[in-house]
Formats: C-alpha cells, structure tokens, sequence
C-alpha cells in the first residue's frame, strides 16, 4: 500500500511530463542565473524559460511553443559547454510531449 508521500504524479491529477519540464526547466535557469559570464543573447533565453516555465504552470503546454522556445534557447546558449547538460534536460523534456501534427518542422 502506498503513502500519501508516495502518490504517484498520475493519481493526483498531474501530468508527470509536466512535472519533468517544470524540473528540467527550473534547473537550467538555477544555473543560468549562477553563470557569471555574460552573452548576448541571455536575455532572450532568460525570457523562453521563463515562457516555458509558464507553459508547465498552467499545466497544458502548446508543443509548438515549446518547440520554438526551445529553439530559441538552444541559439542563445548552445554554445556555453557548462550549460549543456541542463538544457539537454529541457530537451528531453519537451521531446516528451512528442512530435508537432503532421510531423517535425
């Protein structure tokens, strides 16, 4: 039998991809927040984050959007190795929600 703290994401009504983008989100602007170096287009990849994060609050994240979200910051900070795993999470977890109708594009 399983405890209340054990309930799964599923039983209490939230979409456990959901959960895994807020995580994957929350961790890549930690540590975007603590990168000392400053880039160019860290503001734009400060402001899809913070898009995204929205988009997991409200619970029904648009693929879409969070398909051109991610696209914008990967652009933004692809380049900042020390970033990588973390936005490799962000990844993952938006390839979770699947492909766009008709296929990729």
């Amino acid at each position: 039998m399983r405890s209340v703290e054990q309930t799964s994401a599923t039983e209490n009504g939230t979409d456990p991809r959901v959960a895994r983008l807020h995580a994957a989100v929350s961790r890549l602007r930690r540590e975007l927040a603590g990168h000392p170096a400053e880039f160019p287009d860290r503001a734009i990849a400060e402001d899809e984050l913070a898009a995204l994060a929205a988009m997991a609050a409200s619970g029904v994240p648009e693929v879409s959007r969070m398909r051109r979200s991610l696209l914008l910051i990967v652009g933004s900070i692809g380049s900042v190795s020390a970033l990588g795993a973390a936005l490799m999470g962000v990844r993952s977890a938006v390839d979770l929600f699947g492909e766009l109708p008709g296929g990729p594009r």
